[in-house]
């Protein structure tokens, strides 16, 4: 006797038994496009003011037609796909439409220069690459020194430039049925590149599994997150906080707002229109909007999560935000690319409830992170270097054996960030272990802009350091020793940095000293210059 159902199973399309117990990223959106098509997924504003949504169903059916029309291309499972756009309803189609059949979405820093364009995509080698219409002149000024890509396609409504196609053209020209491509969920979802703990950036290789097991049941339960709520999103897209972010929010179904710049007076119109339940945004952001004139409940009464990362927040931020959203708690969360993004998360409505009283606590681990906490010499300690061990660990840096087996400890992954961990669990961020600036919430290597004022032609030496600030929690500051009979003017020093630099990146300021203090082996000891005040 057959099984029951049996009959019926076979006349399936092929596509369809294939995906009936398959776990990946788009299917989770295929899904979503059956049970709550209407539902918006994506609300967009643009710089001409205009509104539009994007529905659940409309989401899955544009990104089908992209991965038809990357199929058509001869993008293949394994291969990748590259976006260098502002965040918008497209750079989301254009990721789901590469997962679906299976290449992996790699974004691009729109703050970066040509040069660090051309790096990244020398090191990805996508298949294709997406751009906005804005950076479609500097990816082609790029052209002459790339290879193997299949085709460049141009965002915006304007006739694309000779090479280059047209997005709207693409998707029309494409159906909007399921691909039947054989997609696993051990296949590479992500390719995010950090800069986070050393000089060259490293390539996360992140596959659809780590967000279905691990990362989004986290955000569940750590971040208290669901279909209900609605979120100011202003992550850019080439992060693990914003993929990463899209991703999980996408996946359970929730509505994502994205504003068409991140200026506080124009977020908190946002806000107020779509009655946004939850931010998500680092200290800086926060302090931003509450300096508005039209900051009070009435704009932000229906928050009721505020999330913060990449510092602490302020009294006086927390204090305004009480006043203006009184149900609204806020949340610590740390994280990493290595660990496809969430690795620990606390709650709190005044500093008060802080344990400890102490601002650098990070929260306690979610629920699919194991931690340890070891000494220089691996020794289970208070205060040391964070080891993880989780579902959704990263594979590996791409093309980059030596440092993806460099943090891999044997079954631990090590983080490379300093904490200190109570009885209770709880873990306070206390220092990094290596020189790594968070500002504004982005990750600046002090060895890459090291690398640059060195090259200045009036700098003999340089050091940087982050100095604790109020707005950006800290600022890329530079400390430069003059080369014999030069004479440096700070001003200048930063312009040159801005040319060659993203600029987060480049120094806020520039001190000019006769000397560094040194150890005794010569090293530069940057604590001492962080503790320097710039006037002595």
């Amino acid at each position: 006797m057959s099984a029951p159902g049996g009959a019926a199973r076979s006349t399936l399309p092929e596509v369809y038994r294939r995906t009936v117990g398959r776990a990946t990223i788009g299917d989770q959106l295929r899904r979503h496009a059956r049970t709550q098509p209407a539902k918006p997924a994506l609300i967009a504003y643009g710089t001409d003011g205009g509104r539009r949504e994007c529905t659940y169903r409309e989401l899955d059916e544009r990104a089908n037609a992209f991965a038809h029309a990357l199929l058509a291309r001869g993008v293949r499972r394994g291969d990748r796909v590259a976006c260098l756009a502002r965040n918008s309803v497209e750079v989301v189609v254009a990721y789901y439409g590469a997962l679906k059949v299976g290449a992996a979405f790699t974004g691009i820093n729109v703050l970066y220069r040509g040069p660090e364009v051309l790096g990244q995509l020398r090191h990805a080698e996508p298949a294709v690459v997406v751009a906005g219409a804005e950076f479609a002149g500097l990816i082609e000024e790029l052209r002459p020194e790339l290879r193997g890509i299949a085709a460049f396609v141009a965002l915006g409504e304007h006739d694309p430039a000779p090479g280059w196609e047209s997005w709207g053209a693409v998707l029309a020209a494409s159906p909007a049925t399921e691909p039947d491509v054989d997609v696993d969920e051990h296949d590479l979802a992500m390719l995010v590149y950090t800069s986070g703990t050393e000089a060259e950036p490293k390539g996360v290789m992140i596959p659809h599994r780590n967000y279905l097991i691990s990362t989004a049941p986290a955000w569940s339960w750590g971040l208290h997150t669901g279909p209900d709520d609605i979120w100011l999103f202003v992550m850019p897209l080439h992060t693990i906080a914003g993929l990463g972010s899209m991703t999980t929010l996408t996946l359970m179904g929730a509505t994502l707002v994205l504003p068409d710049s991140a200026e506080p007076a124009r977020c908190l119109e946002i806000i107020d229109r779509e009655q946004v339940t939850v931010i998500a945004q680092t200290p800086t952001f926060y302090l931003a909007l509450c300096q508005q004139p039209a900051f009070g409940p009435a704009s932000v009464g229906a928050v009721r999560r505020c999330m913060t990362y990449g510092g602490q927040v302020s009294p006086h931020t927390i204090d305004a935000w009480a006043g203006a959203a009184p149900g609204a708690v806020w949340g610590t969360y740390w994280g990493q690319s290595e660990l496809s993004q969430l690795g620990s998360v606390g709650w709190f409505r005044t500093l008060a409830d802080i344990p400890d009283g102490d601002p650098s606590w990070i929260g306690k681990p979610v629920t699919h992170l194991e931690i340890r906490v070891v000494d220089a010499d691996g020794h289970d300690a208070e205060i040391g270097e964070l080891l993880c061990r989780t579902p959704s660990v990263m594979l590996g840096y791409f093309k980059d054996p030596e440092r993806t087996e460099a943090v891999f400890d044997g079954e631990w992954v090590r983080t490379g960030d300093v904490v200190r961990v109570d009885a209770c669990g709880n873990l306070f961020f206390h220092d990094r272990a290596k020189d790594v600036i968070k500002s504004g919430g982005m990750n600046v290597s002090s060895q890459v802009v090291e690398r640059v004022l060195h090259a200045h032609p009036d700098v003999a030496r340089a050091a940087v350091v982050g100095m604790p600030d109020d707005y950006w929690s800290e600022a890329v500051t530079a400390f430069v020793i003059a080369r014999t009979g030069a004479s440096i003017d700070p001003a200048a020093v930063i312009g040159f940095c801005r040319d060659q630099l993203a600029v987060y990146k480049a120094p806020k300021a520039v001190h000019v000293v006769d000397e560094f203090p040194l150890d005794s082996q010569g090293k530069i000891l940057k604590r001492q210059l962080r503790d320097r005040r710039p006037d002595r």
